[in-house]
């Protein structure tokens, strides 16, 4: 069995109390060998970097822009001084989740591309990669990142294959996940398909965007079954899916999509290299 990695996981959710580290352990169980597991604020710095450590995964440090109106400015600061502090352990790999969210109503664009453009200043300083987000906003997410040379994952892409491309040609990687496990999911599946294969990565970003065996419709739900959550033990079954719509080997994608975040993230490799 391949070894896969998530490099995309929100293991500190709220909904994983209950059962963390059975979710680790089916993972594993299924091949996930390693996870990495982004921040979305300050407040959950120190468990990102815990889980880590603890289950012998990645981390990402970051302020995610769906947290830029509840944030201070002072958590700029923080986010610096933990960077620095933390600067010589292997298992922080990026600064993420970061980026720009055009989609949710009501927040405030000016505020988050401050959040944005300070913390890709940061990465740069620390010289690490970044988790992007990125939604309805890959125009604004490339404007930045022409003048900053950063590289990293575009997480959860959904964008144009002209924006793909312009990823690609900055040095990125893009992730995908259950999304592309969707029959109607028709520009992301295109887009999984057509990009080479060097440019991919996966991803669950769990406990969001299910695979569409775990999906519930409106009205499923309304009929009173339960939503299915994501997990990282998921990843192969999605990376298979993928597999079939590219026409390859399900080992040669994963071989393939760990070379890539091994590349995007190069400190994956150190972490990897003593299994």
């Amino acid at each position: 069995m391949g070894l896969w990695i998530d490099t995309h996981v929100h293991l500190d959710a709220g909904e994983f109390a209950a059962d963390r580290d059975a979710v680790r352990q089916r993972a594993a169980a299924a091949g996930v060998g390693l996870c990495v597991i982004p921040a979305v604020a300050a407040s959950n710095f120190e468990a990102v970097r815990a889980l880590a450590h603890a289950h012998g995964d990645a981390y990402a440090l970051g302020i995610h822009p769906l947290c830029t109106g509840e944030a201070q400015d002072e958590d700029l600061a923080l986010l610096d001084r933990a960077l620095d502090q933390h600067r010589g352990d292997p298992r922080l790999v990026a600064v993420g989740e970061i980026g720009l969210d055009f989609f949710v109503p009501g927040l405030d664009a000016a505020r988050q591309e401050k959040f944005y453009a300070a913390q890709l200043a940061l990465a740069q300083r620390h010289g690490l990669p970044v988790l992007l987000h990125v939604r309805r906003s890959a125009d604004q997410l490339l404007k930045h990142l022409r003048r900053v040379p950063v590289t990293g994952i575009a997480h959860a892409f959904n964008g144009s294959a002209q924006q793909a491309a312009e990823f690609v040609r900055l040095g990125f990687r893009l992730g995908f996940g259950g999304t592309v496990t969707f029959d109607r999911a028709l520009q992301i599946r295109r887009l999984a398909t057509d990009l080479p294969l060097e440019a991919i990565v996966l991803e669950t970003d769990a406990p969001d965007i299910p695979p569409h065996w775990l999906y519930r419709t409106a009205q499923e739900r309304e009929d009173g079954a339960g939503q299915g959550r994501n997990e990282p033990a998921e990843l192969p079954a999605i990376g298979a899916a993928l597999a079939q719509l590219r026409g390859i080997a399900v080992e040669e994608l994963a071989a393939a999509t760990t070379r890539n975040a091994c590349a995007a993230l190069p400190r994956l490799a150190g972490i990897i290299a003593p299994q």
